[in-house]
Order: structure tokens, then C-alpha cells, then sequence
């Protein structure tokens, strides 16, 4: 349970009369630190808050991540002010990939089918066929017509993809998370000999021989599910460190252990930016309207790949 402290308190209760004044939501990901999840309107992994973020009515969405995950929100909600509360919270995924890489690499591949990754920015997604997340990739490229698939920017995840869908020829991008990507088979062995009850929790962005450990692999929030659901009582979470403390809050008749490192983006994240971000309405995401029309084309695509129903706005404003 997060104790906090009595300036936190007082930032919390500013922070909720100013969204109640402002017509705004806070989306918050698993990942950030505890103490944001009091402001949080909606906790989830990256398709949730996009689901989210397309069907919020809010005049101002406040997106408690990294840079990204707002941008994603500003292509779902073109006619909504969407803020960052720290403008520098990039994501080391996300820049292993540039759009002019992209278009090298489909020129290499002519007549495959470019599926990205959320962890992109919206200049690769815009160079992309479908957009998606680690909750739905297994999905969206099962169901995609072509056989050949360019996935990008994370080699583990499409690893991940391929050995699910063998019937996809799968090319990957030589991108990761280094937060995952470093995640040794030796810890997790480590972990498991000295909690051999434990079961194991991954999440996809790491490597393969790490995946084979795992009693089940999932997104964020498809970890939690499984831990709510099972019926074991301790579990090795592997992933980004904030996730344990999210499950520890929510289900702490439970025990939950990480072998994980600590995404520093994620935390860059505070009351005290989410209060700066919401008073003075700072750290806009825009996208330029050539780069946002294509890109929200790849949302589209993913939407209808996986059956979800959202609706996602042209541009108005």
C-alpha cells in the first residue's frame, strides 16, 4: 500500500479540483509510480489507454506516460488537447526506428505488409500498414491477407509473433526495449530457485530464451488479469519494476516478486508535472496533419483486424 506523504495529499486534491474545473482526464500506465494512480481516471497498458483515449469526452487529456503513448492519444482524439506532463519522457524503443529506416527497409521487402509496434512515433506509424500493441499483435497479424510481414520496431515481440502464427513469414526490425532486452535467463532461474512455487509472468518485449521460462506470456495488463484469475498465490513478475507495485496495490492477498529494471522515462512522471501539466495546460502533442491522416489510418487498421469498435474523429480544430 502507497503511504503518502502530506504534500502529495495536497497535490492530489489541486490536481482533482482542477480536472473537475477543466473538463480533463488523466490516463496513467502501469508502469509510472504509484502515487499517480490517485489522479488517475484510468489505469492500463498501451491498448487500453488508446481504447481510452478514443472514447473519452474530456476537453483536456492529460497522459501520464511517455512521449509516444500521448502522441497515440492526439492521432485518437484529433479535436482534444492532449498534454505530457514531461515532454522529455521518450521511450529508447521508439528510436530505434526512424521513418526514413522504414521506407529503406519496405523497399528491401516490396508487397510485405509493415506492422508497428505502438512504441514508434507517429512519423513511423504514418510509414505503416496497421499499428499494434503487445496485447494484439499475435491478433492483428494472424489476421492480416499478406503472408509477408515486416514487424518494427521490437525483434522480441515479432520472435514472439512468428512462433504464434508460423504461417506468417515474419521479418523483424533490430530494435527492443533495453529495459526488457536485458533481462538474463540466469535471473529468472535465479528467481525461480529460490521461490519454486512461484509462476512466472512476462512480458513479450523480452528475449525469447527468457519467454521460455514463462507460465504465461502477456501485456501489462494481461499479466494482472492472469494473476487476479489463477489460482496460485506468488508469482516472479517480469517486467518494467512498477508493474509489481501495481499488482501489490491491487491484489495484495498475493505476493509478487520482480526480476525487472527500471524504466527512468516512466518515472519521470510526478504529481507535481501532472499538476504543472493540467494548471497551465503545457507540453501540447500536435502532429503535422500529413504525418496524423496516414498514421491514424494504421489505428484504424488495427481496429477493424481485431474487432473493436471505436470511432476515431476527423479532424476539426
Amino acid at each position: 500500500m502507497t503511504t503518502l506523504t502530506t504534500q502529495q495529499i495536497e497535490l492530489i486534491e489541486r490536481i482533482q479540483e482542477l480536472k473537475k474545473q477543466k473538463n480533463a482526464v488523466i490516463l496513467v500506465h502501469n508502469y509510472l509510480k504509484p502515487e499517480i494512480y490517485e489522479v488517475a481516471d484510468f489505469i492500463g497498458d498501451s491498448l487500453q489507454l488508446c481504447e481510452e483515449a478514443a472514447a473519452t469526452k474530456a476537453d483536456i487529456v492529460v497522459f501520464s506516460a511517455v512521449h509516444f503513448m500521448a502522441e497515440s492519444a492526439a492521432l485518437l482524439l484529433p479535436n482534444t488537447k492532449v498534454l505530457l506532463p514531461n515532454y522529455d519522457a521518450g521511450c529508447a524503443l521508439a528510436d530505434m526506428i526512424t521513418a526514413d529506416q522504414l521506407r529503406e527497409f519496405k523497399l528491401q521487402h516490396p508487397g510485405a505488409a509493415v506492422v508497428c509496434y505502438i512504441n514508434s512515433s507517429a512519423e513511423v506509424k504514418a510509414e505503416s500498414d496497421v499499428v499494434c500493441t503487445s496485447a494484439n499483435a499475435v491478433a492483428v497479424v494472424r489476421n492480416l491477407p499478406q503472408k509477408k510481414i515486416l514487424f518494427v520496431p521490437d525483434k522480441n515481440l515479432g520472435n514472439f509473433v512468428a512462433k504464434l502464427v508460423p504461417e506468417k513469414e515474419i521479418i523483424s526490425w533490430d530494435g527492443y526495449c533495453p529495459i526488457h532486452h536485458k533481462i538474463t535467463v540466469e535471473q529468472v532461474l535465479k528467481a525461480k530457485a529460490e521461490h519454486p512455487n512461484a509462476k512466472v509472468v512476462v512480458h513479450p518485449e523480452c528475449p525469447t530464451a527468457v519467454l521460455a521460462l514463462a507460465d504465461k506470456i502477456a501485456s501489462t495488463t494481461g499479466m494482472m488479469k492472469f494473476a487476479e484469475e489463477d489460482d496460485g498465490h506468488e508469482y516472479i513478475v517480469i517486467t518494467e519494476c512498477g508493474l509489481t507495485q501495481r499488482m501489490m496495490k491491487t491484489m495484495p492477498d498475493k505476493k509478487f516478486l520482480s526480476v525487472c529494471n527500471l524504466c527512468y522515462d516512466m518515472k519521470k512522471t510526478t504529481l507535481q508535472s501532472v499538476l504543472d501539466s493540467l494548471e497551465y495546460e503545457q507540453f501540447e502533442i500536435t502532429i503535422p496533419p500529413a504525418i496524423a491522416i496516414r498514421a491514424r489510418e494504421s489505428f484504424k487498421r488495427m481496429f477493424e483486424l481485431t474487432g473493436t469498435s471505436v470511432n476515431i474523429p476527423s479532424l476539426t480544430r
